[in-house]
This record gives C-alpha cells, structure tokens and sequence, in this order.
C-alpha cells in the first residue's frame, strides 16, 4: 500500500501563496503519477493539478494554471503544491492522491488539508 499525507494548509489573505506538501510512502514503486485534488464546500472534488511520479509530464486545471505548479522532491518522497495568487474562490480541502495508472483513476488518497483564503 502506499500512504499519503498532506499539510501546509491554512489561512491566508487574497493574493497570498501557500505551498502544500504530500509525504508519500510505502509502496512507491507501484505509482505512475501522483495529483491535487480539492473539493470546495457544497462541491464535487476536482482535479486541480497532475504529474508523473518519475518526474515532468505536468497537468493542471485552468483555473490554477499560470498560479499553483506542482513538484517532487525525489529525496524526500515529497510531492508540493505551490500555490501563488490565491484567490477566495481557491479556500477547498486540498487531497493529495497516488495512481498506479495513466487514467483519471487514483487509487490512494490523503486525509485532506484546509486552505482558506480571506478576501
């Protein structure tokens, strides 16, 4: 199995950056990609940012893209998600999650970390 947890959460005021982090561990060589996810309160979770585990082929939302980027830390088995230019619409708990595949599916997942963002 592989576990998954997330911190770096917190409060901050519009326009202020956040970096989110994920300690991945256990079974890392079963996974292909690791992503962000964040579910809005009253909202579906959604896919906010990708990348594969090896390294590169980076993905994200549109409404992130140019604002959060997301990296790894090999040494550590850290995963980041830099999150600049926040906006209020941006306050979700925030879910890391591990893939075995190349699909949208994800297989393991954190227990979430609480970003707010004041206006």
């Amino acid at each position: 199995q592989v576990q998954l947890v997330e911190s770096g959460g917190g409060l901050v005021q519009a326009g202020g950056s956040l970096r989110l982090s994920c300690a991945v561990s256990g079974r890392t060589l079963r996974l292909n990609q690791m992503g962000w996810f964040r579910q809005a309160p009253g909202k579906e979770r959604e896919f906010t940012a990708s990348m594969a585990w090896s390294g590169g082929l980076t993905s994200y939302a549109d409404s992130v893209k140019g604002r959060f980027t997301i990296s790894k830390d090999n040494a550590k088995n850290t995963v980041y998600l830099q999150m600049n230019s926040l906006k209020p619409e941006d306050t979700a708990v925030y879910y890391c999650a591990g893939s075995v595949g190349w699909d949208s599916r994800y297989d393991f997942w954190g227990q979430g970390t609480q970003v707010t963002v004041s206006s």
